[in-house]
């Protein structure tokens, strides 16, 4: 054999050692891109069209369906507290309560660092609001507004702080929050649309409560009703509203001091079949 036939077979052992050697580094680096596919594309963040188109539609069932099923194969991701923000959400939408509770309170435990932690603190103040507890949802409100006093939902805070008010027969605390919503938000679409707010502050007596029992858009159709609750003997009124030019004739009895006035009047109507709500 010649030495020149030597050297070519000594090259070609050594080329295929090369490919072989470049074939396991491709094949490695194949590995671990498909493992980092596989475990860690959870970084990449979560699809959450599906639950967010469900929730704008008012499916809350299927919004939970489907969050609940991200859920249940998710255990890191970029976007987990959206997702329990969402879910949380649903649940509330769907007055699953307790379960909403829950969820908006592992956002706060688990994500102290999470964008929709004001959101899941004004979830809770919303979900003990629903379930009666009003000094429970106060205290969330309230939370809400010292950990974040120039946040996005400050309006929203002093609406829910107003209304609860309102729900306790507080006057003070409802006018506190009535006036701070007033003078730094004027434009609130919430203080736009409800006016009964405004009996608190506009009231000579202060704040009182009403039962109304009919809202019409013909003034006409609200006079019947109030002549027909006179002469059954209810000190009936039309109060008539006005929101962007749409005028509202509202038929309403009573101006009492107390809830509780208005709530044994309420019952009383109801069992005459009118449709009852007590305002403000």
């Amino acid at each position: 054999m010649t030495c020149l036939n030597i050297k070519y077979q000594i090259s070609n052992i050594k080329n295929t050692k090369q490919k072989r050697k470049n074939d396991f580094i491709f094949l490695v680096c194949v590995f671990y891109f498909l493992f980092f596919i596989f475990h860690f594309s959870n970084a990449f963040g979560l699809n959450l069209d599906k639950i967010k188109v469900n929730l704008l539609k008012g499916d809350y069932k299927q919004a939970i369906l489907e969050g609940e099923k991200i859920l249940a194969v998710q255990e890191e991701s970029r976007d987990l507290d959206e997702l329990y923000y969402l879910l949380g959400l649903s649940y509330l939408k769907d007055s699953n309560y307790l379960r909403s509770s829950d969820i908006f309170e592992i956002i706060i435990r688990e994500f102290p660092d999470s964008k929709f932690k004001d959101e899941a603190r004004l979830g809770l103040g919303d979900t003990c609001l629903l379930r009666g507890n009003l000094d429970k949802a106060q205290s969330y409100y309230e939370e809400l507004l010292n950990s974040n006093p120039n946040g996005k939902l400050k309006a929203i805070a002093y609406h829910r702080l107003s209304e609860l008010g309102l729900k306790k027969g507080d006057t003070a605390l409802a006018k506190l929050y009535l006036e701070k919503l007033k003078t730094e938000f004027p434009l609130n679409t919430e203080l736009i649309l409800n006016k009964d707010l405004y009996t608190i502050t506009e009231s000579p007596s202060g704040l009182y409560y009403s039962v109304q029992v009919g809202s019409f858009s013909k003034r006409i159709n609200a006079q019947n009703l109030e002549q027909k609750l006179i002469k059954e003997g209810y000190s009936a009124y039309i109060e008539e509203t006005d929101s962007e030019g749409n005028k509202s004739f509202r038929v309403r009895i009573g101006k009492f001091s107390s809830r509780q006035e208005a709530l044994d009047l309420e019952k009383k109507l109801s069992q005459e079949g009118y449709p009852t709500k007590i305002f403000p």
